[in-house]
This record gives C-alpha cells, sequence and structure tokens, in this order.
C-alpha cells in the first residue's frame, strides 16, 4: 500500500514517528466519519500503511479514538490555559478583560477543527462510544482546562473583583453565559458567526456573568 518513498521516509524516522501518523491520520478519519463509519483499514490508507501496521500500535478502533481523543483534548487543554494565563493575569478593566478571556477562550475552535468535529461526531454518536472513552476524553480535556481557569477567577476574586465561593461553579457559569452560545450557534465552529454576533453574545454573557458574581457592597 505505502509507497517505496513513504517506506523508507518511516523506517528512517522510527516507530514513534510511524506511530504519530497513524494517530495523525486517524483524526483526520474520525472528524471526516465519525465513530461508527471509521475503520482501520481508512485509517491505514489515510496513513499509507498497511492495516496490520495500525494493528500493531492500536489493538482496535476503541484503543485508536481514545489516543486521538487524548492527543488532541491535551493540546487544546494547554492552549486553553495559556489563554487563562494571558487574560487573567493582571486585570485593568473587568468586563473588557473578561471579554477578552471569552473570545480567546473559544479560538481552538478555529485552531483545532478536526477535534472539535470529532466532538461534533460524539454529540451525536454518544449511546455508541464504549464504556469510558467520554470520561477519560473529559479529564484529559475539557475538565483540565477548566481547573486551570478556575485557579485563575479565584485569584481575580482574591483582589475583590468577583465574590467566588466555588471556583468550579464559577467557571462553569462562565462557559455556560460566555461561550456556550457561540458555541451552540456555530456548531462547535462548523458555522462560524459573523464578528459582531460573537462579539455581542460574548458582551452580553460577560455582563450576566458580572451581575451574578459581582461583589456585594458593604453596608
Amino acid at each position: 500500500m505505502g509507497t517505496p518513498q513513504a517506506t523508507n521516509a518511516r523506517v528512517t524516522a522510527g516507530p514513534a514517528k510511524e506511530r504519530q501518523d497513524v494517530v495523525r491520520a486517524a483524526r483526520s478519519v474520525f472528524a471526516r466519519e465519525g465513530w461508527t463509519h471509521t475503520t482501520i483499514d481508512a485509517v491505514a490508507g489515510e496513513a499509507d500503511l498497511e492495516p496490520d501496521t495500525v494493528g500493531h500500535y492500536f489493538k482496535d478502533k476503541e484503543q485508536l479514538l481514545l489516543s486521538v481523543l487524548l492527543d488532541s483534548s491535551a493540546s487544546v487543554a494547554a492552549a486553553l490555559t495559556v489563554v487563562a494565563e494571558d487574560h487573567l493575569g493582571q486585570i485593568t478593566d473587568l468586563p473588557h478583560d473578561l471579554a477578552a478571556l471569552g473570545r480567546a477562550w473559544l479560538t481552538p475552535l478555529t485552531a483545532f477543527t478536526e477535534h472539535f468535529a470529532i466532538v461534533r461526531h460524539i454529540s451525536a454518536e454518544a449511546a455508541r462510544l464504549p464504556a469510558g472513552v467520554l470520561e477519560m476524553w473529559q479529564n484529559a480535556g475539557p475538565r483540565q482546562a477548566q481547573r486551570e481557569l478556575a485557579r485563575r477567577l479565584e485569584a481575580v476574586a482574591g483582589q475583590g473583583l468577583l465574590e467566588i465561593a466555588d471556583a468550579g461553579h464559577a467557571v462553569a457559569r462562565f462557559i455556560q453565559l460566555v461561550a456556550a452560545p457561540v458555541v451552540q450557534r456555530s456548531f462547535h465552529g462548523a458555522l462560524p458567526l459573523p464578528d459582531f454576533e460573537t462579539d455581542a453574545l460574548i458582551a452580553d454573557g460577560v455582563a450576566d456573568f458580572i451581575r451574578l458574581f459581582s461583589p456585594v457592597p458593604a453596608r
């Protein structure tokens, strides 16, 4: 199946590179076809490898999906960690800075298009997925990013700018109010919204978030 040039390149690079090629190919196929319609043969064809070679690294499609999800989720979580650090490190104008955080929090939708294509498939195929896959994906990606955002919001609260008793609850509300409307209306980035609509949704969400967590004035 593979061309001589591709085979020689993989021999030179070694098994680690070959395994990465399989994961990249699987990410593309899962993004296109979803869990139900992806096959090992299709992944092998995408990677320009024999199916037995894919089987050498991954015993079945479940293990392959899990590896793809953990790999791409970790990349998204790392990107969101940087977003939280960059936008909540020093607050000068709370509404403006939270709106900037909201816009930046959404950038992975366009920076990791294959990952979010897989997420869209997962939403439709959740009942068919192998047991445990969703939980491991959530732990590796979304929850990791949310923990970092919670830590940063606690620091903002420590400056007296917000009143937060439960940082996890505050993060859930921030995502629900600021990010989720854009994610839902754009179908996880499949149909990007005009900038003016995105900005309006974020501004409304930030205003609601500040109302919920604004410090109670001392009497």
